[in-house]
């Protein structure tokens, strides 16, 4: 019992079975729960009308192998076109969208005993209502259900989308494919495929092939694979925009064509990280010529009306060192390094509309004489959003939703692109589209993406799909539990490679010290981990303990809520619940000590482990003095000192559960 009592307390109840309406994610804005059951059973169909269109059936398709799949009932697996409307699920759309901003995405879901009925304006909208019903999926003795109930939805911002920088670490094109089906899944509606680099080059460019020949090594997706994860997306109900960086973030540009920098080359692809001084010459027409060429071939691959130029982090030091960069500026009369951005995205955006699409760029693209045309997307803050708004262009918010920065699902669930009392009048609140997660690419592998993506993300998903009013964080956390199940249902790996990591570095499928020890630690935060003295670099194996770790811990989270309850009311049950913890975690670090014997990788965790131990032994003593209600005061300092030992990092990783002890030995020594 000293084993199983504290493992069935850490699952907690996701997983179980029955589903219902107070599970969905994203919230739908009306729902209204209904009687009765509507029973699944082998002769379930799905009923199209004839003219349905042409996304829908596909799509009706997919789901009915993902319901295959979920129940093993040996379901029909394709959509019936006769009979409608059915005993089954029937779906009415009455248009196909054209896939842009501003789409209808609506749907109405009706679920009865006797049937089911899914009406939308447009196969968005449809797409977006198969997967809330295949969230309601339940099941009870007597077998799999839908309850019944009706729901009336439809996004809050038309933006809704996740950034995957495939450029720091490549990410292949499998990656991108499952990671798609999540975003479909949480009804996020925008891929933004951050493309070129310092660290590489991933797109083939028939035009100019020494642009992926010389800067991708060799990683890079042809535009075959381009056209087939589009043709992939759009199925989905989402748009790809590419994102080339300009004119800086551009070195794997000059490795095939070092004319185009602003100072003489040669130049090699980065292995490390930050912001580099290599840009674009932006006084050369030749520049433009080749700029021209290769981003119409590029607005011909992508369909999609917008297209991303970067714009972000030049820091000028190579214009401000080349002669003849600084002679064309005293000429055309541009004051400083912002002016010359200015003329550079100006030339740009020349050549973007001359093919037909809408410029977007990072904050620094915003400078005096801009068209107001183009989109803004923020990752300096809710000021710079609220000034671009303010004058007139359409905004993105993204500061506050860097998913790579490994901060907990709360506070991205807390930042509103439109907060309450915030200071943007009506007008200005029609140009803000939206936002953006963002997955950056320094510390991320495709083992490890998804653990970095999922299921946090499904907090910024409602945030930009559900009523500003949806805002309770621990409910949040109750439905992301099932969140993450849905999605690893649908191909994604954020749980199933951490278990293959940890096998992999204990060398052993006895993994159970090493699980327990990474239940309650989490990888750095911000950008800490860069400066814990390892140089970090593209080559670097991403297989250590901060890679196996994952941020927001559901363990840990758990135990800070158990201690929270206790010392709001304490009782017998919650102290034992934290006791049998606090049990484990001490007994842990002997059988993680001989784990490490023959698993060299997981030493650098000792520090780790045996900090959790002595966390464990101070808290079992601060329990028993807080259900005595006499603390020992010879004590107090030799606690507080372990306690304020346990938040120094290792491993470049955290204790995550630090601050639950300090909330107990706040209540022990100043109640």
């Amino acid at each position: 019992m000293r084993k199983i009592i504290p493992l069935l307390f850490l699952i907690g109840l996701a997983g179980t079975a029955t589903a219902q309406f107070d599970e969905l994610l994203p919230v739908p804005q009306h729902v209204k729960p209904g009687k009765g059951r509507f029973r699944l059973g082998p002769n379930f169909r799905v009923v199209l009308r004839e003219s349905t269109p042409s996304r829908i059936r596909p799509g009706a398709n997919r789901w009915l192998t993902r319901l295959d799949g979920r129940t093993g009932l040996n379901l029909p697996d394709t959509a019936a076109t006769q009979g409608f409307p059915g005993d089954g699920l029937n779906i009415w759309v009455r248009t196909r969208a054209a896939l842009a901003l501003h789409d209808d995405e609506s749907y109405v879901l009706k679920i009865t005993p006797r049937r089911i009925m899914l009406e939308a304006e447009t196969d968005l909208g449809a797409l977006h209502g198969l997967e809330t019903l295949l969230q309601l999926l339940s099941a009870d003795a007597s077998g799999y259900y839908f309850p019944a109930g009706k729901i009336e939805d439809a996004p809050r911002f038309p933006w809704r989308g996740l950034l995957i920088d495939v450029c720091r670490h490549w990410q292949p094109a499998a990656v991108i494919k499952r990671n798609l089906d999540g975003m479909a899944a949480m009804k996020l509606n925008v891929l933004h495929w951050h493309l070129s680099e310092d660290q590489g080059f991933r797109i083939e460019s028939r035009r100019y092939p020494k642009l992926h020949e010389k800067g991708s090594n060799g990683h890079y997706f042809t535009q075959h694979e381009v056209r087939d994860i589009i043709a992939y997306a759009d199925a989905r109900g989402i748009r790809v925009v590419p994102e080339f960086d300009l004119p800086g973030h551009a070195t794997a540009w000059f490795v095939g064509h070092p004319e185009l920098a602003s100072a003489p080359g040669p130049y090699t692809i980065e292995t490390g990280f930050g912001v580099f001084d290599p840009a674009m010459d932006p006084t050369r027409e030749e520049v433009y010529t080749f700029l021209d060429t290769f981003l119409t071939e590029m607005c011909d691959l992508f369909p999609d009306a917008y297209f991303h130029i970067g714009g972000d982090e030049n820091n000028g030091k190579h214009w401000n060192a080349n002669p003849k960069i600084q002679a064309f500026m005293q000429e055309n009369d541009l004051a400083d390094n912002h002016a010359l951005q200015q003329y550079f995205n100006q030339r740009l955006l020349k050549i973007l509309e001359k093919n037909g699409k809408r410029m977007m760029g990072w904050d620094e693209i915003l400078q005096p004489g801009i068209p107001r045309n183009i989109v803004i997307q923020s990752w300096r803050g809710r000021e710079a959003l609220v000034q671009a708004a303010t004058q007139g262009y359409d905004v993105l918010l993204s500061n506050g939703y860097y998913i790579d920065l490994g901060k907990p699902a709360a506070e991205h669930y807390r930042n509103d692109p439109l907060p309450a009392g915030s200071q943007l009048d009506a007008e200005a609140r029609k140009h803000v589209l939206g936002g953006e997660a963002t997955m950056w690419g320094e510390l991320i592998s495709p083992e490890t993406i998804d653990s970095r993506i999922w299921p946090r993300t499904c907090a910024i998903a409602e945030r930009l799909w559900s009523a500003a009013s949806v805002k309770d964080v621990s409910d949040l956390y109750r439905r992301l539990e099932g969140a993450s199940l849905w999605l690893e249902m649908d191909g994604l790996r954020h749980r199933s490679n951490r278990e293959i990591m940890m096998r992999r570095a204990a060398g052993s499928t006895a993994i159970q010290p090493l699980a327990t020890l990474l239940d309650v630690v989490e990888p750095l935060k911000i950008y800490q981990r860069h400066h814990q003295g390892i140089p970090y670099s593209t080559a670097l194996p991403l297989t250590r303990i901060p890679d196996m770790a994952i941020p927001d811990a559901p363990v840990a989270r758990r135990f800070r809520t158990a201690m929270e309850d206790y010392l709001r009311e304490p009782d017998e049950p919650g102290r034992i619940v934290l006791t049998l913890w606090l049990r484990s975690w001490r007994d842990n670090h002997a059988a993680y000590l001989e784990l490490c014997e023959s698993a060299p990788l997981l030493r650098e965790g000792i520090p780790l482990s045996l900090r959790l131990k002595s966390l464990a032994v101070v808290g079992l003593e601060l329990l028993e003095m807080h259900a005595a209600g006499t603390p020992v005061a010879e004590k107090e300092t030799v606690i507080a000192r372990t306690i304020a030992n346990a938040r120094e990092p290792s491993a470049e990783s955290e204790l995550a559960v630090v601050e639950a002890f300090e909330m107990l030995y706040r209540t022990v020594y100043a109640p």
